[in-house]
């Protein structure tokens, strides 16, 4: 079958791998009939996430048709149209019980501080993922969700990733009616936290990015204010400043460990990498939030440690909510909004690529060429 495959630090390319095959009684093999690049497999990319190994398929956003199922699986059949949540779980230990899916206890034998995910290096359980033709799914009893018939496929794939976790980023954020909300990151996540903040009744959204594109098509999706940092002497004094001084209610970190705007944060964490990253936007967050705010983090950072304003953390009595999105947990809610119209995941992708041609899909996404907000790969035509 035909995979996308990491050569390296800005290197992948499609190769021909060997077909998955069933290795657990609650296997699945899925037919990927769309898959996506994602902000956080950029990372991964950029050679910025520690054990990503030579020779892996990235890729944890996919939808396609049940193949194979192996002999314990008693939701799927043969021929199903399924989406995949990004989180491999279980749905049996204590954590999956309370609904955090991303934390499963049993699905990564690599790391204890987070559960399997597809296709994100080996301390997320070394998973192959959806960039590819095929796939192995464990626990299919648990995530594959059939897709519903009415639901355009566009919006499933998104469903997968992008939505549950702009989503539960909102929602992590505890916002109430009237509040001002910030988003630090104006990529497919950011958007859609966005845009999903609304549910929740604030009076004000506001997106922090550097890139105009970016916070014009984020302005135009999600009915938001949209600002770029670069404009800015001071991140943190201009909200202050359109806060009456007191902050933002919530402030979301949608961007992670590669965020720009710091030169010290920038050199530590992505240049001489003393740091697993750059955390520019949570120090920010930290800082343009009010007392006794809260900043939910969705944005990727990786082990050992990241250099954040603690000492304000604690003096303003901050609370700070962070963690993969529970993808299973919320698709029934968010299954919802989309078939009701509330939702329109579709309206992020701009690109739509072949998957043997991932390797130029790569390199449009990560340069942030040609207006590119969300490319979907299709890995092949008759799909």
């Amino acid at each position: 079958m035909l995979a996308m495959n990491y050569r390296g630090p800005y290197r992948v390319r499609t190769v021909e791998k060997p077909m998955p095959e069933i290795l657990h009684p609650e296997d699945a093999i899925i037919r990927v009939t769309r898959t996506c690049i994602c902000g956080s497999d950029l990372h991964l990319y950029h050679g910025m996430v520690p054990d990503t190994r030579v020779g892996s398929t990235f890729g944890h956003e996919f939808t396609g048709v049940v193949e194979e199922v192996g002999p314990l699986v008693q939701k799927l059949k043969v021929g199903d149209q399924v989406l995949v949540p990004f989180n491999i779980a279980c749905g049996k230990c204590n954590f999956c019980k309370q609904g955090l899916f991303g934390n499963c206890h049993e699905s990564n034998s690599m790391a204890t501080a987070v559960g399997g995910i597809f296709g994100y290096s080996h301390t997320a359980g070394g998973f192959d993922g959806g960039q590819a033709e095929y796939v192995r799914v464990p626990y299919a009893d648990v995530g594959p969700t059939v897709i519903p018939a009415e639901m355009d496929p566009d919006d499933a794939v998104l469903l997968t990733d992008v939505v549950p976790t702009g989503y539960q980023a909102a929602e992590m954020g505890g916002i109430k009616q009237g509040d001002t909300v910030v988003i630090f990151g104006a990529g497919p996540i950011g958007i859609m936290a966005a845009r999903c903040a609304w549910f929740f009744g604030p009076s004000r959204v506001i997106i922090i990015d550097h890139i105009d594109y970016r916070l014009e098509f984020a302005k135009n999706y999600a009915k938001c204010e949209a600002y770029n940092f670069k404009d800015m002497a001071d991140p943190v004094v201009f909200l202050k400043k359109t806060t009456d001084s007191y902050g933002a209610d919530v402030c979301i970190d949608c961007v992670g460990c590669e965020a720009e705007g710091n030169t010290l944060q920038t050199f530590s964490g992505r240049v001489a990498l003393m740091q697993a990253g750059a955390a520019t936007a949570l120090q920010w967050a930290v800082n343009s939030v009010k007392k006794g705010g809260i900043v939910s983090v969705v944005g990727v950072y990786g082990p050992p440690f990241n250099l954040v304003p603690f000492g304000n953390i604690v003096n303003k009595g901050l609370t700070i909510r962070a963690n993969q999105a529970s993808v299973k947990r919320l698709l029934p809610k968010l299954i919802d909004h989309v078939m009701s119209g509330r939702l329109n995941p579709k309206g992020l992708i701009t690109h739509r690529i072949p998957l043997e041609e991932v390797s130029d899909a790569y390199r449009l996404f990560s340069s942030k060429l040609d207006n590119c907000i969300k490319t979907v790969l299709i890995p092949s035509a008759k799909h």
